[in-house]
């Protein structure tokens, strides 16, 4: 903090971190303007999301998405935000959305080396209530020289968190180099599907809430928005589940721009994500909008749920 009271004069945000760390990477500078592109978006959904019930933006837009959701007006809104940016920024060659079926090839003259698969607005069907929302985003290298298409996506450091201020309109580091507990206190999914629930879960459950060595319950708590429960879980350790069950056997929620995003980070964080039956960011994606079973956050947690898994799945 500098001698000026409590403004700080020497700030660390994100486009600055980017910059630095890209000098030292001695690349062409793709990545950071790739980077900075899709935070100028970001905020521009922030603004968008503050100014949502006076600009109407609240509701239903009339028509469902890719996977079957109702689409948000502030969907529709934060999708063609996140596309234009990225595409003006002369950096991608191929943008795969939940809200778009097919993926998006970019223009010749506006394509760079760099695949995009994001989920403009993730929980959305908490905006009219103000809980938590959020954008998630993974960025793959392209790996052939052919013509960009859809196969591009799909391909199989550390952590820092940043927060948006909206008096300066730049996201500030907050915490470096986040390093998630061994073990938690919480768990976390959505219990109203009980009654679909395969054994695994439901023993892992009642382990959790009923102890038999006679200590502290573990605490539940859910959002319904991956980017909140995943982040709380990041923040207080524990274990996030949105695994297969009944109704969604192959489970619910997509890999390319949901599962393989949080994945990195909470490994990166030194926690675990599984699927059950193998690590998350080893599967090797057969569509761009394919669904898996997930499991993550402290380690000791999600070894604890893959033993009852393997237990109750021979």
């Amino acid at each position: 903090m500098s001698d000026q009271g409590a403004f700080d004069t020497n700030v660390n945000t994100l486009t600055r971190f980017v910059l630095t760390e890209g000098r030292k990477a001695k690349g062409t500078g793709e990545l950071t303007t790739l980077l900075n592109s899709i935070c100028t978006a970001v905020k521009a959904i922030s603004t968008a999301v503050r100014k949502a019930g006076i600009a109407n933006l609240y509701g239903i837009a009339g028509s469902t998405n890719t996977t079957g959701d109702q689409v948000k007006k502030l969907d529709v809104l934060s999708n063609d935000l996140v596309i234009n940016m990225i595409k003006s920024s002369f950096t991608s060659c191929v943008l795969v959305s939940e809200e778009d079926e097919r993926a998006l090839i970019v223009e010749p003259e506006k394509r760079g080396k760099y695949i995009v698969c994001f989920d403009p607005l993730d929980g959305s069907s908490n905006i009219d209530c103000l809980a938590s929302i959020g954008t998630i985003f993974a960025i793959y290298r392209k790996t052939t020289d052919s013509e960009p298409n859809e196969k591009d996506a799909l391909q199989p450091g550390r952590v820092n968190c940043f927060m948006l201020d909206p008096s300066i309109g730049e996201f500030i580091l907050t915490d470096k180099d986040v390093r998630i507990k061994k073990r938690g206190k919480i768990y976390s999914l959505n219990e109203g599907y009980a009654q679909y629930f395969y054994p695994d879960v439901t023993e892992y459950l009642k382990k959790k809430k009923f102890p038999e060595d006679g200590s502290a319950p573990y605490g539940g708590r859910y959002v319904g928005s991956m980017v909140a429960d995943v982040h709380r879980t990041l923040v207080y350790g524990g274990i996030f589940l949105y695994p297969a069950n009944v109704k969604s056997p192959k489970g619910k929620l997509r890999l390319l721009y949901e599962c393989n995003p949080m994945a990195f980070i909470i490994e990166q964080a030194g926690g675990m994500a599984t699927t059950g039956e193998m690590n998350v960011l080893d599967i090797q994606p057969d569509n761009i909008h394919q669904r898996v079973p997930v499991v993550l956050g402290s380690p000791e947690d999600v070894q604890e749920y893959l033993a009852i898994y393997k237990k109750t799945r021979v």
